[in-house]
């Protein structure tokens, strides 16, 4: 996927906007961890991409404004490594603001999971939209990318907010033992970053 993503174009997403009728498509692709999503999800392990992307064509050749099926169909694409032939869909779903998309296209650009080069500062501009969003893996992983340095060079995107990070973390609060851990760990990380690496806003 290009660098250049128009962020003034990113929709925000609008869940009754879009059918919400439970197709094969959803049955074979969603991902478990998906807020929107309309079955119980499948790990990649567990699915079948070629019933994925047989079951998701039928149902965007019905629905090709879906966010969510252009989503499910771009992740099986990606889990076969046919990652040009997904860019279309993924950059559908992307662009109507979809909050899974919005995460997993950041991850892919931050870690360069498509076997492109890193691209951090856009990624993390996505990942940090998905938070906004209240995508929970963006909640968590815009302030761990942050603290792990690979945002230091991104001057040109929207300014590194403390509070910001912070008011994500405390929205990613978990009963869950081990989350509450994480949670924990980056908030205390966050508080105690060296305040110069954050802007002063007046």
């Amino acid at each position: 996927m290009a660098d250049e993503i128009d962020f003034d174009r990113i929709a925000v997403f609008d869940p009754q906007a879009h059918a919400a009728e439970v197709t094969e498509c959803d049955r074979l692709a969603a991902h478990p961890s998906d807020p929107h999503r309309l079955s119980a999800g499948l790990t990649r392990a567990e699915m079948d991409l070629e019933a994925v992307k047989i079951a998701c064509h039928q149902a965007l050749s019905e629905n090709p404004d879906s966010p969510r099926l252009n989503y499910q169909l771009a992740r099986a694409y990606g889990y076969a490594g046919r990652h040009e032939e997904g860019d279309i869909y993924r950059h559908r779903a992307l662009m109507a603001g979809y909050p899974q998309s919005l995460f997993v296209v950041g991850y892919i650009m931050v870690t360069g999971w498509d076997g492109a080069e890193p691209r951090p500062c856009t990624g993390g501009e996505l990942i940090r939209r998905s938070a906004q969003a209240g995508r929970y893996a963006g909640l968590v992983a815009f302030p761990h990318y942050y603290l792990m340095g690979l945002f230091a060079d991104c001057a040109d995107y929207p300014l590194i907010d403390r509070e910001e990070m912070l008011d994500f973390l405390a929205r990613a609060a978990s009963s869950d033992f081990y989350h509450s851990i994480l949670v924990d760990q980056l908030t205390h990380q966050l508080r105690h970053a060296d305040g110069s690496r954050f802007p002063v806003i007046e």
